[in-house]
């Protein structure tokens, strides 16, 4: 192999649970920047003329029309990683996603350009979907192919905790102008712009953060051996099609929860509908990142110890179990009852988010590995992240009831559980380019299973 160190080292580790995290950190931050945003100014500095309503609604709507285009980002950029590489990819999204988050920071509004504004402001979006589509399988397999097959589960959380931590900056950071730095009309004026032109400077730490780190130990040997494939998408819808699906299912239920704090829909509601001040709802959805990210870390050590697909069994019944009383909480018990509320939602959140990097590494072989994990977890993502906010506001327009929005929620949930039941876990399965053959073998319930040694009586 190419790397210097071994995969396992105590030191090639460190390395790149650091990278990891905070690569993904700022990516995530750049991304839910714009989602808290959209909840709070955007429906009234770039889609005044709708009205508040339906301007809250075509917010909402930009921060799932970019899901649209992860699907193509990841496209790109596991066609490319399965080619050149997983590190250069972690580069180019990196920097993609941290210019079109500054150019948003400078756009004019509606009142200055016109209908220029929101659309200059949808396109830049696209850039952010686009990135952040190639961005998470990259992370994954750098974290997951350099870890030992028994601490794959907690190597694979690294990268997952960028998106509470990103939330965490993005939120706090919101807090931080909407309640000492800018308050009031201040905030609406100039100082929304502040966290995305922040982002300037996470980007260069990032750039010279990831720059440093190997490449991956996997694909270092599959190049070395010159057995990476001209078409991988091609030959991973050819030959694992129904596992793309599946697998996309199981992260759909956990976004479409996830997208209700993240995607900034119940931020709005306790805002606009149970009238409880922004600067205290925002600090709410920070400790709720906290909590997240520690769930997310627990969830990885854990998959480790009972598997991933009983991790995310565990997760999906906790999420379906308070769907219905988050919202009975927001609504009777005023702000610390959306404390509660972000505490429940944000352990069922990382209890199956956590294992995820690690499941999806098992389950793809070694030459479509970053394109599958990339395309499914996009994939996921538009069917349970992309309009999910939107979709629960229409609900609550419509309705009058959060109790629409708690059926569409468990829906989801049940739904992920249930492709969880149809998967196999994977855990301790050789990742390398030699156990193609049984990579591509039995990871569903449905398939056959060439079963190695090793992998006997686990889980």
């Amino acid at each position: 192999m190419n790397s210097r160190l071994p995969a396992g080292h105590p030191t090639s580790q460190r390395r790149i649970a650091f990278a990891t995290i905070i690569g993904t950190t700022i990516e995530w931050y750049d991304f839910f920047i714009y989602a808290t945003s959209a909840g709070l100014v955007f429906a009234q500095l770039f889609f005044q003329p709708a009205g508040k309503e339906i301007g809250v609604l075509l917010a909402f709507a930009t921060v799932g029309i970019s899901f649209l285009f992860r699907p193509l980002g990841a496209f790109l950029a596991g066609h490319f990683g399965d080619v050149i590489g997983r590190r250069a990819m972690l580069v180019v999204t990196l920097v993609l996603m941290g210019a079109a988050t500054t150019l948003i920071g400078l756009l004019p509004t509606y009142a200055q350009i016109g209908i220029a504004a929101p659309i200059l402001l949808l396109l830049l979006r696209i850039l952010q979907g686009l990135s952040a589509g190639g961005e998470w399988g990259g992370a994954v397999l750098m974290a997951v192919e350099h870890a030992p097959a028994d601490r794959r589960g907690r190597a694979g959380s690294w990268p997952q905790l960028g998106v509470p931590l990103g939330f965490l900056l993005a939120s706090g950071m919101t807090a931080l102008m909407t309640g000492v730095v800018s308050p009031g009309e201040a905030y609406l004026e100039w100082g929304w712009r502040v966290p995305f032109l922040v982002s300037i400077v996470l980007i260069v730490v990032g750039f010279v953060i990831r720059r440093s780190v190997e490449e991956s130990p996997v694909f270092a040997e599959i190049a070395q051996r010159g057995k990476q494939k001209s078409l991988p998408i091609v030959a991973l819808f050819q030959r694992h099609w129904y596992l793309v699906i599946l697998a996309a299912l199981v992260f759909a239920g956990n976004g479409t929860l996830g997208y209700m704090t993240t995607g900034g829909f119940l931020n709005s509601y306790a805002i606009n509908v149970q009238s409880i001040d922004t600067t205290s709802v925002l600090l709410a959805a920070s400790f709720a990142a906290v909590v997240w990210f520690f769930s997310t870390l627990l969830a990885g050590y854990l998959s480790d110890v009972i598997g991933r697909r009983n991790t995310f069994l565990i997760g999906f019944a906790l999420q379906a179990a308070v769907v219905f009383p988050i919202f009975w909480l927001v609504d009777n018990g005023g702000l610390p009852g959306l404390y509660t509320a972000l505490v429940l939602i944000s352990t069922g959140l990382g209890l199956t988010y956590g294992p995820l990097a690690a499941w999806y590494s098992e389950i793809f072989p070694a030459s479509v590995r970053f394109s599958g994990v990339s395309i499914t977890y996009a994939i996921g993502a538009v069917l349970g992240g992309a309009f999910a906010p939107m979709i629960a506001q229409m609900l609550l327009d419509a309705t009058g009831s959060t109790a629409a929005v708690s059926g569409y929620l468990l829906t989801a949930s049940l739904l992920g559980g249930a492709a969880t039941l149809c998967l196999r876990d994977r855990s301790g399965i050789p990742l390398g380019p030699d156990h193609e053959a049984e990579q591509a073998s039995g990871a569903t319930m449905f398939t056959s299973r060439a079963a190695a040694p090793e992998l006997a009586g686990k889980h």
